[in-house]
């Protein structure tokens, strides 16, 4: 469910950056969220995080929440749909590694093959769908730290998840992550005036499904397993993104893309089925 709605905000964005800015749009899309998570809040009397763990909880919605979404929206401003693909890609070969150290995660030697499968893979779907090739552009830098900060949130909400669970989680975090945006709350407020209506649900669809609901779907994931196993999931966004774009918007795979899908689909199932070393 995470990497479907996850998937599907690619054309969320597209449609959303059309009347808003990217800092603009990050603020929007995570204060639905956070109102959405709020109405539960309010209504179930959840309960205040320990103060011990509001500076854990305020890291982790700072670098998941916050420096993710703003540093990959402006990146994409620059960078091509494929460069962009193709370096957060690199996010669970980041994860696998801070895991180690990190967290004392371990990996057989089959999990780092199948992470490097993955990899090439997503690779072959970036040369696939780009035109004329990758070209990388200063706003790559932007875009990696979105690789970066997503690896180092998994990390940090891994521990996180032991003590709360995956709704009071997800709640504090992302109201945490949207705290830093609302510097862009006056030029918000101008460009909602002129942002189409389609344009603006379409950031408000962003805020509930692949942001609250989808948010909530991965923290309890990551409660239930390793953080460096999980991760290698995200291969399979790209994937997933392909085929919802061809039903969506009636965007044809290349030959290329497809085959790349095929291998990282395959390195994701080796890290999962070997990727674990014997106790």
């Amino acid at each position: 469910m995470t990497l479907l709605l996850w998937a599907s905000a690619f054309a969320g964005i597209k449609v959303g950056l059309e009347g808003y800015g990217p800092g603009e749009l990050a603020l929007l899309r995570f204060v639905v969220a956070s109102a959405v998570l709020g109405i539960n809040a309010i209504s179930t009397r959840m309960r205040p995080p320990a103060r011990a763990d509001v500076g854990r909880l305020a890291l982790a919605g700072a670098l998941g929440i916050t420096t993710y979404h703003v540093a990959l929206n402006f990146g994409e401003m620059t960078v091509s749909a494929g460069g962009a693909s193709l370096i957060i890609a690199a996010g669970p070969v980041f994860t696998a590694l801070f895991a180690r150290v990190l967290l004392k995660e371990r990996l057989s030697a089959w999990g780092w093959a199948g992470i490097t499968v993955s990899f090439a893979g997503v690779a072959l779907i970036t040369l696939g769908e780009g035109a004329g090739g990758l070209h990388f552009e200063p706003g790559a830098l932007l875009v990696m730290v979105s690789a970066v900060a997503t690896a180092l949130y998994f990390i940090a909400a891994k521990p996180l998840l032991g003590r709360y669970g995956p709704l009071e989680f997800t709640t504090y975090i992302i109201w945490a992550g949207t705290v830093p945006m609302l510097v862009w709350v006056p030029s918000l407020l101008g460009q909602m005036v002129h942002a189409t209506p389609e344009q603006t649900l379409s950031v408000v669809y962003l805020g509930i499904f692949p942001g609250a609901v989808a948010y909530l779907t991965w923290s309890y994931a990551l409660a239930r397993m390793r953080a460096a196993q999980l991760s290698s999931f995200l291969y399979l966004s790209p994937v997933l993104a392909i085929l919802i774009a061809f039903v969506w918007i009636g965007e044809v795979p290349t030959v290329l893309s497809l085959v790349g899908g095929a291998i990282a689909v395959a390195g994701v199932a080796l890290v999962n089925t070997r990727g674990r070393p014997a106790e």
